[in-house]
């Protein structure tokens, strides 16, 4: 099976296979291993099939786009239109989007084909896609074990070569930590540098859309292609896009890189992460590079800094599903307040529900001032002292996660636990700043680590020269 988009490039110059004919195998896999796997809600089979045999008489005219031969999943948070978009919820039960995502448009343009809409957790809260209502996303490199959160159909997916690349959602790690658990390659943007304009949203001043690939070269020719002004969102940032897909083909300078000392040291941290953290920092010194320790003292902060702002916007965000309008009403409902209350309490999962509450809490008239308005100042530290780092250093390293993928159910009664996966992923969502994690090697289980680089504002294509070069090194 071909690993990267540039083999199924060279494949169809070559004549060896057609868009159709990926398509297919594409379609059989998911139809052999998704029942295991629950990666998939659904596949638009039919549609997909049709889309590739159009896309080949383009490529036989000369007229193909740059993703001609691309196959795609969204996760279920991501509108496209005319199909069904539940944000693996009942909420939403019955619901057809009316447009499509401004990066799905832009995929499309350049004849990438959509194969379906992939599970995660509800509305895209947690960190191991156990939180679904329609079951719990397994990983294909040990059923028995979780992909990571919330992004893990998405990440599933592109693991067992169900489709070339799938787009996922980065609030706090949903790309990242999936990509770890799963020895992929999942990118989160710079905050605006891809427009959220078609995205549900759960906590929008964090929300990011971001790619799952097998490698770089795949995400930076996949942000390329999104990335970009967006009238229908005031949060895109109209800094020009550069040739990400030509940029990573560059052979990164022996500049600084910073590592956070904690991230290293912790005692939380696995041995073997650490380990294979500590390779890394040692081949990069081999290689020229200064690479520095530096403290970071908030670090115990950016958690619960993460989650009171992200619960109080979800609180707001979700205040939208209330079974009026569309998506799953209870039939128990007497008159409106009952409507409201039932179909909330019926249709949210159990951790919905949970950040809800949490959210409705920080942000009443008695705990507003404690909690939500002294988070955003903790915030606005932790964005000057990431800059700060960034100004001085290149790049930031640390583990993505601080352990390999976990087992199913083995955190589902301790939340607390479970958001301690996200530990060091939330800062780049917390500062805004552009963030990857690559494939690193295995623990003795044969489970992926994912190594985490975080890059300054808008310079996504520094980092993602230094993620190629950096993975090529860890490969060896």
């Amino acid at each position: 099976m071909y690993r990267s988009f540039a083999d199924i490039r060279t494949a169809l110059s070559q004549g060896s296979t057609t868009v159709a004919s990926l398509v297919q195998h594409y379609i059989d896999v998911v139809a052999q291993r998704n029942g295991e796997l629950n990666a998939f809600l659904e596949t638009y089979n039919e549609e997909a099939l049709q889309q590739a045999h159009q896309i080949d008489q383009k490529i036989a005219d000369g007229r193909a786009g740059r993703l001609a031969g691309m196959v795609i999943g969204l996760k279920d948070v991501i509108c496209y239109q005319n199909h069904r978009l539940q944000a693996a919820s009942r909420i939403l039960d019955g619901f057809h989007s009316q447009f499509s995502a401004t990066v799905v448009e832009r995929l499309l343009a350049e004849d990438a084909i959509i194969l379906g809409r992939q599970n995660c957790d509800e509305f895209a809260m947690g960190s191991s896609s156990e939180n679904s209502a329609f079951g719990a996303v397994r990983n294909a490199a040990d059923i028995n074990r979780v992909p990571g959160g919330s992004s893990g159909g998405s990440a599933v997916a592109v693991q067992a070569h169900m489709c070339t690349a799938s787009l996922g959602t980065d609030t706090g790690g949903s790309v990242r930590q999936p990509a770890s658990f799963c020895g992929l390659v999942g990118v989160k943007p710079t905050y605006g540098r891809l427009s959220r304009h078609g995205l549900l949203a759960y906590a929008s001043s964090f929300d990011c859309i971001g790619t799952l690939t097998h490698t770089v070269e795949d995400a930076a020719l996949l942000l390329e292609v999104m990335a970009g002004a967006d009238n229908f969102d005031s949060t895109a940032s109209t800094q020009p896009v550069t040739p990400y897909s030509k940029q990573v083909e560059e052979q990164p300078k022996r500049g600084k890189v910073a590592y956070i000392r904690e991230t290293v040291e912790s005692e939380g941290v696995s041995s073997e992460v650490k380990e294979h953290i500590l390779r890394a920092i040692e081949m990069l010194r081999s290689e020229g590079f200064t690479v520095e320790a530096v403290d970071f003292p908030l670090l115990e902060y950016i958690l619960p800094t993460y989650y009171i702002l992200t619960t109080a916007e979800a609180s707001t965000n979700l205040a939208r599903y209330d079974g009026v309008r569309y998506g799953y009403r209870s039939p128990r409902a007497t008159d409106l307040e009952s409507l409201y209350k039932l179909t909330r309490s019926e249709a949210f999962g159990k951790e919905v529900q949970r950040r809800i509450l949490l959210g409705t809490f920080v942000l009443s008239a008695s705990y507003y001032d404690a909690y939500f308005t002294k988070a955003q100042r903790v915030r606005r530290l932790i964005m000057e002292k990431t800059k700060a780092i960034l100004a001085e250093y290149d790049f930031i390293l640390s583990p993505t996660s601080p352990t390999t993928a976990f087992r199913v159910g083995e955190l589902s009664d301790n939340p607390l636990q479970m958001y301690l996966a996200d530990i060091f992923s939330v800062q780049a969502n917390v500062a805004g700043i552009p963030a990857i994690s690559i494939p690193c090697g295995n623990d003795t289980e044969g489970m992926s680590i994912g190594l985490q680089v975080m890059g300054n504002f808008f310079e996504e294509a520094k980092m993602l020269a230094f993620a190629r070069f950096l993975m090529e090194k860890c490969a060896n």
